[in-house]
């Protein structure tokens, strides 16, 4: 185990077939598990994870399959959506905690819509950041408005471009792309996006990173959810300063949510948990309870 000074810890969680670099901090049998999204780590939660500890929570934040240290297994059809749950799953059998919220963004946040709809594990509270119910997503997706957006998806499927293209110089353009997408840049200084460039740069970083995009279009597990009904209270944050998700994804969002609050934050980019850290922990603060 490697502590650092905020408290967090790095361990290699043992979970299903997998071994998982995961950022733990805290105690306690109620489990707050915390889901990264496309091109993080667990680091995109080190704001968050202090507070969490301190509310009484234990922390878990693993990279997920593929990403940082975590096993990289190979093929697309190792990273379809219903084997992602199941690394959830996993995980969270693996804390033995008898209490689980699932705080998730970005591809976490899809795999955590999917995991709370299947029900494959009880949940608390479920809390998503910036990526919309998997029905509004699909509706928007008709629309120009979000299609025009969501170019880089299609992209992500073409064999072997992807890789070429932001692998180059050493996965340099990962770390553009936090530069110039983020409104609060000064909180992505040097070494934040360092520490993601260099994650993209392992081999075989960027092939498992692409082939969840791969195996959500090219496998109907994310279409294949019923009526999408959510029963756990659910709390959205969303920065409205998204470049990929249009905020016409959250309407109609009630309809498949009923326990549902939301939070916009008008000066905040898609890495809401990063770029607005003091706001998303104060509404983390109030709407969860003490654990």
């Amino acid at each position: 185990m490697t502590m650092k000074p905020s408290g967090i810890a790095i361990e290699w969680i043992e979970a299903g077939s997998l071994t998982f670099e995961v950022a733990t901090a805290g105690e306690g049998d109620h489990l707050a598990l915390c889901l990264h999204g496309f091109p993080e780590l667990h680091y995109s939660w080190r704001h968050q994870m202090p507070l969490l500890a301190e509310m009484g929570y234990r922390v878990w934040a693993p990279n997920l399959r593929g990403y940082g240290g975590t096993s990289r297994p190979e093929g697309t059809d190792a990273y379809r959506l219903r084997t992602l749950a199941q690394d959830v799953a996993a995980l969270i059998d693996a804390s033995g905690a008898t209490k689980v919220t699932l705080i998730a963004h970005d591809w976490g946040a899809i795999i955590a819509w999917y995991f709370a709809i299947m029900e494959i594990r009880p949940l608390e509270r479920l809390v998503i950041m910036n990526v919309p119910h998997p029905r509004c997503g699909q509706r928007e997706l008709k629309t120009w408005r979000q299609l025009r957006k969501s170019w880089y998806i299609f992209f992500f499927q073409l064999p072997r471009l992807p890789e070429l293209l932001l692998g180059r110089r050493q996965a340099m353009p990962i770390k553009s792309l936090f530069k110039e997408t983020t409104v609060n840049s000064h909180l992505f200084d040097e070494g934040v996006r360092e520490t993601y460039r260099q994650a993209a740069a392992r081999p075989g970083a960027l092939t498992a990173m692409f082939n969840y995009y791969r195996a959500l279009i090219r496998r109907p597990d994310a279409r294949d959810i019923g009526a999408g009904q959510v029963k756990v209270p659910t709390l959205i944050v969303w920065g409205e300063q998204d470049v990929a998700i249009d905020i016409h994804c959250l309407d109609g969002t009630e309809e498949y949510v009923p326990e549902l609050e939301v939070h916009r934050l008008p000066d905040a980019s898609h890495w809401v948990q990063q770029d607005a850290p003091d706001q998303v922990n104060r509404i983390l603060r109030s709407w969860l309870p003490s654990a």
